[in-house]
Parts: structure tokens; C-alpha cells; sequence
């Protein structure tokens, strides 16, 4: 049996600066105004637009003595063309911004009771640099997908890309149905909810088995995300263990928290890539360390 063979096409090889002179023509209307916004001359458009349209091998301009008009198959090129030099922009705003911007991830909660306290503080002392936010429920808190500088985690990085430090500690909470039979106390050991079934996030979460000795570890159900955690729990069919910081950033109706007293305390880190820390991450540190100190 002969197997069609498939021709393949070969790649136009297409500049930025090709787009860029393609989106002028169409918005200045002609080539000697989009000569004149470019800064170039007249015959250096004409020349960029022809090598363009031989490239693509395409007509994407009608051009007369009086007036410029797109073809149909110009449109459709002349919207990618504006998405491609958007893209283009942004990327170059991602990379070049230093100081004027830091990204700080986390994967369930920011700060805790400090989050606002930070925010207003590093407005004041640095309003240089604009603080994001930025909710990634990753083990490393975003940084391994780009979407921050730095990021606030709660369970060791293994990955030797990052380092990290130490800013603080923060209890662990036990998170229950309103309801619940120990909600009436003020405070819990593990032992009272050994017996229960335990939610868990296991690749951003701070609550695992293993806190419990090996002959009386709850049973445990997985989640990955915080709105499921909370739903799941008001039911009253499971509980949750949390750091408490998760407390002051989700406060839910028919959900509370109540200190587990015998429980290790959470250890929370600032982590960032190794090979290129932020410029503004130490300020962070020491700003960060003072406010969980202040507590």
C-alpha cells in the first residue's frame, strides 16, 4: 500500500520589523505617512512591504496613485500582525521592568494577618517598586511557571534552582464545620481528630499523615484547590489542617478553626530563582521577618 506523501511547506522567514511597517502603512494610510512615523524613507517601506508579501507569498496591499486598500487576506494578517507586536511589547516589558514591578506568588494563602500590613508598609518605604500578589497553586508558589520573582511557600523547595529564607512561623489550625462537636472548644490536640478523614493538598499543602504516629494516622482525601477545601469541609465530612494564615485570607460561613496545640508550627520562606534574585527581594525579606517578629 503506497503511503501519500505529504509536501511540506517551508516557513516564511518573517521579521518584527516587516509587521511593524505593515501595521504603519494600514494606520497612517499611506506609505509616505507611515514613512514619515517610521522615520524612514518612502522606497525603505515600499521595499519591507514587498519583502513581506514575497515572503508569505500573498498580496496584502492594493496600492493606486491615490490611496492604499487591504485585501482580505491583509486583514486577517494585519490583526495576527498586532497581536504578534502586542505580545512582542509585553514580552519586552516582562523583561526590562527590574525595579518598577515585583510579582510575589503563593500557592493558598499570602500573608496571613500581615498581608495588608505589608502591602500598605512597602507602599510607603518603596513606592518605586509596585507590589502584585499573584495566586498560583504550584509547589513553588509560581516561580517554576514565571509568574512571579518571588513567592511565599510553606513546605521545603528540593529544587536547587531556588533558595530561600526564613521569615517566620505560624501555627497550625484545625479547620472544621461549624457544627462540629470540637468547634465548642477552644483548642485541640491531634489525637481528637486522628479518627477523622483528613483533606489534603499534597503538592502545596502543609498537612500530611505523617504527623500523626504510624498506629493512629487519620484517613485522608486529596484536593487542590482552597474553594473545594472549604466546601468540603462545612459538609462536616472531613476536616482540614492549615497553616493560619489560611484563617485570615478565607474566612467562610459554616467553616472554623481551632488551634491544634500539640502541632508543629508552619515554617514560611520567601524562595527565589537562585541564578537570578529580584533586586528589591532582601527589603522583602527584612520587611516580612519584622512583621511576623512584631507577632
Amino acid at each position: 500500500m503506497d503511503v501519500p506523501h505529504t509536501r511540506t511547506v517551508p516557513t516564511a522567514q518573517i521579521e518584527l520589523r516587516q509587521l511593524r511597517f505593515l501595521v504603519a502603512i494600514v494606520d497612517e494610510g499611506t506609505f509616505t505617512d507611515a514613512a514619515i512615523a517610521l522615520g524612514v524613507s518612502q522606497a525603505a517601506v515600499s521595499r519591507t512591504l514587498a519583502s513581506l508579501e514575497q515572503a508569505l507569498g500573498v498580496r496584502l496591499l492594493r496600492r493606486t496613485s491615490r490611496e492604499v486598500s487591504v485585501t482580505g487576506t491583509g486583514l486577517r494578517v494585519v490583526a495576527h500582525a498586532r497581536r504578534v507586536l502586542g505580545e512582542v511589547d509585553d514580552l519586552v516589558g516582562e523583561a526590562t521592568s527590574g525595579h518598577a514591578r515585583l510579582r510575589i506568588g503563593y500557592a493558598w494563602s499570602a500573608l496571613g494577618r500581615h498581608t495588608l500590613a505589608f502591602q500598605r508598609r512597602w507602599a510607603e518605604r518603596r513606592p518605586e517598586t509596585e507590589v502584585q500578589l499573584v495566586r498560583t497553586n504550584s509547589g513553588t508558589g509560581g516561580l517554576a511557571e514565571g509568574a512571579c520573582e518571588l513567592a511565599v511557600v510553606r513546605r521545603p523547595l528540593d529544587d536547587r534552582r531556588f533558595d530561600s529564607v526564613i521569615v517566620g512561623l505560624e501555627r497550625r489550625l484545625c479547620a472544621m464545620a461549624a457544627d462540629d462537636p470540637l468547634a465548642r472548644r477552644r483548642w485541640i490536640r491531634l489525637a481528637d481528630i486522628s479518627g477523622r478523614v483528613l483533606l489534603v493538598d499534597r503538592r502545596t499543602g502543609t498537612a500530611t499523615a505523617e504527623l500523626w504516629p504510624p498506629d493512629s494516622r487519620p484517613a485522608t482525601q486529596e484536593t487542590h484547590d482552597v474553594d473545594d477545601w472549604l466546601t468540603a469541609i462545612s459538609t462536616g465530612r472531613c476536616v482540614g489542617l492549615t497553616p493560619e494564615s489560611t484563617a485570615h485570607q478565607y474566612r467562610r460561613p459554616g467553616v472554623v478553626y481551632r488551634p491544634v496545640r500539640d502541632a508543629e508550627p508552619v515554617v514560611v520562606r520567601l524562595a527565589w530563582w537562585r541564578d537570578d534574585p529580584h533586586p528589591a527581594g532582601a527589603a522583602v525579606v527584612e520587611l516580612l521577618t519584622d512583621l511576623y517578629r512584631e507577632e
